[in-house]
């Protein structure tokens, strides 16, 4: 193929390659840009981790979460157990349910 061939349709190729140089520039922005916003951690050229160091105010941050995640866990045991005793209640046989009442009732009155 000679250069005369190729002459014509030069300037396409030169702006695909613009194009495509462009649209990867683009895209590592956008993944960049995409990873700080959802807290990704972010990394170097050869994989090392650019992510700034633990601060105290990062740690305090930590320990307040752990403690209110141990508090929300405490919580959902307590509505699990109370939960089950809803079930219990509600599952329970009417007939049952109906003869521990009158039961009540019948211990209730004087004679």
């Amino acid at each position: 193929m000679e250069f005369a061939q190729i002459a014509p349709y030069l300037g396409w190729l030169i702006s695909a390659g613009f194009l495509l140089g462009a649209g990867g520039i683009f895209a590592t922005v956008h993944t960049t840009r995409m990873k700080i916003k959802n807290g990704y951690p972010l990394e170097g050229m050869w994989g090392q981790s650019l992510k700034p160091g633990m601060t105290s105010e990062a740690q305090q941050r930590v320990t307040l979460l752990t403690q209110e995640n141990a508090q929300l866990r405490a919580e959902l045991g307590s509505l699990k157990d109370r939960l089950a005793n809803v079930e219990r209640i509600v599952t329970d046989g009417g007939f049952h349910l109906t003869h521990e009442i009158e039961k009540l009732r019948g211990e209730g009155k004087v004679q």
